[in-house]
């Protein structure tokens, strides 16, 4: 009988939450219970880069993983500030990037802590890499009956029943997955008004709709019973030039590595999941049948030690952490839009800035008084600002490709690894 192939698979996470070691011990945990770390043709490789700044955390937060879980794992990659610099003084060293090349790739900011993991995983030979995210945990839940239901959910063996026969392959999300809390419309801000506000600073992805119907919910997303019953996976369409994918419960298929980007996003910015959307248009990627719960206020740790709602709460607009939560994801989407309306609709794109300015003026006085903050104003200065660098921010995200494919070239021809 032929011995199935060994695979060698990535499993990325860009962190820096102190909660790290609960969310990979439940993690390890997952894969042992689904067979995968018993699975001879599998070697499972952690990689995680980590950000000491984010929440003022240290190396060992992250290193220091017990021997329990080791065991289960075939290797660790843990990528720290040092190890960055190493990686860009090889590349320099061998006349691949300049520092300044390389600091566009391998910076700061969430793209680059993803390009780190994703560059580490073609040095060292793997065939797949999934990322996962450090407040995301493979359960699902669904709200058809009177208390809500939870069901685990076997990600990573999803991903790698589907990955070899696409570029790409991303799963669902449930939980607190949209960082807009739920509103009490009146006078001072209707339902109309928001809509406005929200379509002004969003993608083409989240739609009204949508919004609020999670609103409705309270915040929450639930998980779709007929995903979760369904082992089929579906092709993502093309909306805009544009297969929208997520940064996480994300597979990346790294045994064509012409066929893998980077990711970017604009200084001070978020949105490298979506720029790496923007590449997709000759890439097959796949919707996958799995669910991450995602913990977007981390109120729900007790769900790694098995606790388990019977319903999960209102994120309502009535608290200075909530409210700063959405704050922040709107300055974050406002600061990507210009560039993706560039890349997207170049050919309307002054038409969509004045649409957004004109929206914006409208409903941001609303917004501020409504919320109590006069800082939501920052909003309109932030698309001034970003909209007067977009051909700088569209350069670089040319640039990050054109560099990507140098250093894909680089390690494909086999030069010796360190």
């Amino acid at each position: 009988m032929q011995e199935k192939k060994e695979i060698n698979v990535g499993i990325g996470f860009a962190t820096g939450r102190k909660s790290f070691q609960r969310i990979l011990k439940t993690n390890i945990y997952n894969w042992r219970e689904s067979g995968l770390t018993k699975e001879k043709s599998i070697r499972l490789n952690l990689l995680a880069a980590y950000d000491l700044q984010y929440s003022n955390t240290k190396s060992t937060d992250y290193t220091n993983v017990s021997k329990q879980l080791l065991d289960l794992i075939d290797d660790t990659y843990f990528i720290g500030k040092t190890a960055i610099q190493k990686e860009i003084d090889y590349l320099v060293q061998n006349n691949v990037l300049n520092e300044t090349q390389a600091r566009l790739i391998f910076g700061s900011g969430y793209a680059a802590k993803r390009n780190i993991i994703l560059y580490t995983a073609l040095k060292n030979k793997m065939d797949y890499l999934i990322f996962l995210d450090d407040d995301e945990y493979p359960v699902a839940v669904t709200n058809t009956r009177s208390s809500v239901i939870w069901g685990g959910q076997h990600v990573l063996a999803t991903h790698l029943r589907n990955i070899e026969q696409a570029d790409i392959t991303n799963g669902h999300h449930c939980g607190y997955v949209s960082p807009i809390p739920y509103i009490e419309f009146n006078d001072i801000l209707t339902e109309q008004d928001f809509r406005l506000f929200i379509e002004a600073i969003s993608n083409d992805i989240v739609n009204w709709d949508m919004v609020r119907s999670v609103m409705d919910n309270g915040g929450v997303t639930y998980a779709d019973t007929k995903v979760l019953v369904s082992d089929d996976a579906k092709e993502v369409q093309e909306v805009n030039h544009t297969k929208f994918i997520s940064g996480a419960n994300l597979c990346i298929n790294l045994t064509r590595p012409n066929r893998v980007s980077p990711f970017y996003n604009p200084p001070g910015a978020r949105g490298e999941d979506t720029f790496l959307s923007t590449c997709l248009s000759q890439r097959k990627v796949l919707r996958v049948p799995c669910y991450t719960f995602h913990d977007g206020f981390s109120t729900y740790h007790h769900l790694m030690d098995g606790v388990l709602p019977i319903k999960l709460k209102y994120i309502a607009a009535d608290s200075e952490a909530i409210i700063m939560r959405f704050y922040l994801a709107c300055i974050g989407w406002i600061r990507y839009k210009p560039l993706l309306l560039y890349i997207t609709q170049p050919e309307h794109y002054d038409e969509k800035i004045k649409e957004m300015r004109e929206r914006l003026s409208a409903t941001l006085p609303k917004v501020c008084a409504y919320f109590g903050r006069e800082d939501f104003m920052n909003i309109s200065k932030e698309l001034e600002r970003y909209n007067r660098n977009v051909k700088k921010h569209y350069q670089q995200y040319l640039d990050t490709q054109e560099l990507w494919t140098r250093i894909c070239e680089f390690l494909a021809d086999g030069h010796p690894f360190e």
